[in-house]
């Protein structure tokens, strides 16, 4: 009997990797019901991970109000494993972007405040090990919001005590560690990060992301200054260049602080979370694997789930169901793929790909099955 392997990330504003795995295994059943089936949705580290972690682990869902990246109140959760100590922690349930409007977003005024109280919760409940996920940031403030939250203080050189926003960056001159929470020593930190840019300069925090961000050109220089600035305080105060660890300017700087701040090491998102998953041990009687994601692109090889994916392929067989694929014919001869479908080449516009990508994409899992059963 052929084995088949559903190991999808989200399609972004469209589904979720669990709704993916449903409606990939609705398709297939329609043409091979004698199929068997695992689904193994994943995640990188940003938007929709502690739900993915969820689906494979004996966890309680904490929620708790905390501040948003603009330190107006909201209601943010985190997966908490009593059994292993352990708590998922995802910063976009408080400081993402996905929080903000359109005419909110400015990483000049925006916070990590809140992900912060979602570590302190974490540490009063007497974890030993947090796995913090870091995509989908609406910040650029070097993590020193969030460090705000564990007890820190940060200065100008009038002795002002900042705010822990990006703008604060600039003015940063002294760093207070007197007050710090002492339980962060006593805790293991591993970070989910998908990019390895730097701190600052041309491929840093500022002039790759925070344009995205809501950032004028001005402001990304500003905001490049004040990193740079950071850096320079944290050579002289701590005596560690972080602008020479690859990583660091994840999140806005969030990877430099959570180095930083929590002594944290930075991981591949994708390799932490198929770890937690026992992922290469239940694909290895598999015959296929179906993944996806929204965009096939270039970015989609540099630590994505489906780069996760190939990375633990053996002699299984790889189908990629896409949103859209942005990569030439080149390109994709490149890759070792097996089978590739575009859901957007059955929708009217763009629109109504996202709106009805669910339904698209049964019925692509339905031509696959009838191509597999032909075969």
């Amino acid at each position: 009997m052929l084995k088949i392997a559903i190991a999808p990330d989200k399609f972004k504003g469209s589904l979720s990797g669990l709704e993916f795995c449903e409606a990939v295994d609705k398709g297939l059943r329609k043409h091979a019901p004698n199929l068997e089936i695992v689904n193994l949705p994943l995640a990188d580290g940003g938007d929709g991970t502690v739900e993915v972690l969820k689906y494979y682990l004996n966890g309680e869902l904490i929620t708790l109000p905390v501040c948003d990246p603009l330190m107006r109140e909201v209601r943010a959760s985190y997966l908490y494993s009593e059994e292993k100590k352990t708590a998922y922690i995802e910063m976009a349930e408080a400081s993402g972007i996905r929080l903000l409007s359109d005419e909110e977003c400015n990483p000049l005024y925006t916070s990590t405040y809140g992900t912060g109280q979602l570590i302190v919760d974490a540490l009063d409940r007497g974890v030993k090990h947090i796995i913090l996920g870091i995509g989908g940031s609406a910040t650029n403030d070097a993590g020193i919001g969030m460090a705000r939250a564990l007890g820190y203080r940060f200065f100008d050189n009038d002795m002002q005590e900042l705010k822990g926003v990006g703008k604060d960056l600039l003015d940063l001159d002294s760093i207070d560690t007197r007050l710090v929470n002492p339980k962060i020593k006593k805790v293991k930190f591993d970070i989910a990060c998908d990019v390895d840019n730097p701190l600052y300069g041309a491929n840093g925090a500022a002039f790759i992301y925070s344009s995205q961000k809501g950032a004028s050109p001005e402001t990304v220089e500003e905001l490049d200054r004040g990193l740079v600035n950071f850096n320079d305080l944290i050579k002289k105060q701590f005596q560690k260049n972080l602008q020479k660890i690859p990583g660091a300017g994840a999140a806005g700087g969030l990877g430099a602080g959570c180095i930083l701040f929590l002594n944290a090491k930075l991981n591949s998102g994708i390799e932490l979370i198929k770890q937690e998953a026992q992922f290469n041990d239940k694909i290895k009687e598999v015959d296929w694997i179906i993944t996806g994601e929204g965009k096939l692109d270039t970015q989609t090889f540099s630590g994505k789930v489906i780069r996760g994916v190939m990375d633990s392929i053996t002699n299984q067989k790889l189908a990629l169901f896409c949103g859209q694929v942005d990569l030439n014919e080149d390109e994709l001869k490149q890759l070792k793929i097996d089978h590739l479908t575009q859901i957007s080449s059955y929708a009217k516009d763009v629109n109504d790909s996202i709106q009805n990508s669910g339904k698209y994409l049964e019925k692509a899992a339905e031509e696959f099955a009838r191509l597999l059963h032909i075969s």
